[in-house]
C-alpha cells in the first residue's frame, strides 16, 4: 500500500467509460519510451495481500494476468490470490526477480491511499514505487515502471481505511488494468516492439 499526494501526470478516472482505453494508451506510451532491447524480461510485480479488500488490487491484477500471459515466454507475473507478494516476502521475491532474469524490466502495480478526489484514480509513472508508505512500513522501493491505484482515502487509520474500502471499486480498477495491459502488449507484440 503506497501513498500518493502529487498531482500525477497520467491518471486515469475507472469511472470513465473509456478507461481500458486510456489506460491502455499510457501504458503503451510508457513501455515504447522507456523499454528497450538492454533490458530482459518483462516482469510484473503486483504487491499487496487478499487479506485487505484496499490492499488486494495487486494480487487481484496479477490473477487476471497470470493466465493470458503464460504464452509469452518472456513476460513473468508475480503476485497473484494464490500466492501474493506482501511486505513479509517483498525482499525475497525482488532478489529472486534480480537472480533469475537478467537485467528484467519491471513493473510494480499496487494499491494506494491518496486525496478524497482522486479515489478512483490509476497513475502510471517511471521509475519505483515505494510499497508500504500508506500505512507507515519501511519496505525497498521496486520497478522501472509503476501503476498505483487509488483506493481510499489517506491521512489517519490506513488499516481501519483499508479494510473498509469497497470490493467493487479495487475489482474495477483491476479490470481495467489487466485489460488495458493485455491489449497493450498484444498491440506491442504485433508490432514487434517487445522481442
Amino acid at each position: 500500500m503506497s501513498l500518493f499526494y502529487r498531482e500525477p501526470s497520467n491518471s486515469i478516472n475507472i469511472n470513465n467509460t473509456m478507461a481500458s482505453i486510456d489506460f491502455s494508451s499510457s501504458f503503451t506510451n510508457y513501455i515504447e519510451k522507456h523499454y528497450c532491447s538492454t533490458y530482459g524480461e518483462l516482469v510484473f510485480l503486483c504487491i499487496g495481500t487478499d487479506r485487505s479488500t484496499g490492499d488486494a488490487l495487486g494480487p487481484l491484477v496479477g490473477h487476471k494476468l497470470a493466465k493470458p500471459l503464460e504464452k509469452h515466454s518472456n513476460i513473468h507475473v508475480y503476485g497473484t490470490l494464490e500466492d501474493p507478494v506482501h511486505a513479509k516476502n517483498l525482499q525475497s521475491q525482488i532478489d529472486f526477480i534480480y537472480t533469475n532474469f537478467t537485467n528484467p524490466f519491471v513493473i510494480a502495480i499496487d494499491a494506494c491511499l491518496g486525496k478524497i478526489d482522486r479515489v478512483g484514480y490509476i497513475t502510471i509513472g517511471a521509475g519505483p514505487l515505494n510499497p508500504g508508505a500508506g500505512v507507515n512500513k519501511q519496505l525497498p522501493s521496486v520497478g522501472d515502471l509503476h501503476i498505483m491505484g487509488i483506493v481510499n482515502l489517506g491521512g489517519y487509520m490506513e488499516y481501519m481505511i483499508l479494510q473498509n474500502t469497497r470490493l467493487q471499486l479495487v475489482m474495477k480498477m483491476a479490470d481495467t488494468i489487466a485489460d488495458g495491459i493485455r491489449f497493450s502488449l498484444w498491440k506491442l507484440n504485433k508490432e514487434k516492439l517487445l522481442s
